[in-house]
């Protein structure tokens, strides 16, 4: 049986490269924090030798990362796209190794919508699709798009809302 998959169209929210730097910021900011307390400990404490020597050459590694990090989301923007049609959950995504996920309506089954603090402050969501062996999550669109898609997912694949 043969059937042809077009590529997803839908982009993730332009906010949510800003989120994601923030992230990584904030990230970066508690690493060179600790990195730095380690290095005083070492230099106020006369640790051994060749633990001031792996700081010292854990800082251009902790460089490197951190400059990595402020480029990647806007990588990470660019290659992430879905879709969604009442057979497949499409997901695309990667810089490096390029990653294309058809998820089956059939085998969804829930679906929720996730807004943390910095998604909330942007107006995003995340969407996330739990199916039996695995979960699969679309990381920032607008609430509104969110929302709606939700709606549409638990549509396609038959969920019913649970009253408490």
């Amino acid at each position: 049986m043969y059937f042809e998959v077009h590529e997803p169209q839908n982009w993730l929210s332009k906010d949510a490269v800003k989120v994601w730097l923030i992230k990584e910021t904030i990230s970066n900011v508690t690493g060179f924090l600790v990195l730095g307390i380690l290095l005083y400990l070492d230099y106020r404490f006369s640790w051994k030798d060749w633990i001031g020597w792996i700081l010292i050459g854990l800082i251009p590694l902790t460089v490197i990362g951190a400059v990595w990090s402020w480029i990647s989301p806007y990588f990470l923007y660019k290659s992430w796209r879905y879709d969604v049609d009442e057979e497949f959950l499409q997901l695309k995504s990667g810089v490096w190794n390029e990653k294309h996920q058809l998820v089956p309506m059939t085998k969804i089954q829930s679906v929720a919508t996730i807004q943390g603090p910095l998604l909330r402050k942007y107006g995003l969501c995340k969407v996330a699709v739990e199916t039996m062996g695995s979960s699969h999550v679309i990381p920032a669109l607008s609430k509104e798009q969110a929302i709606k898609l939700r709606e549409q997912i638990a549509q396609y694949a038959k969920i019913k809302e649970v009253e408490s």
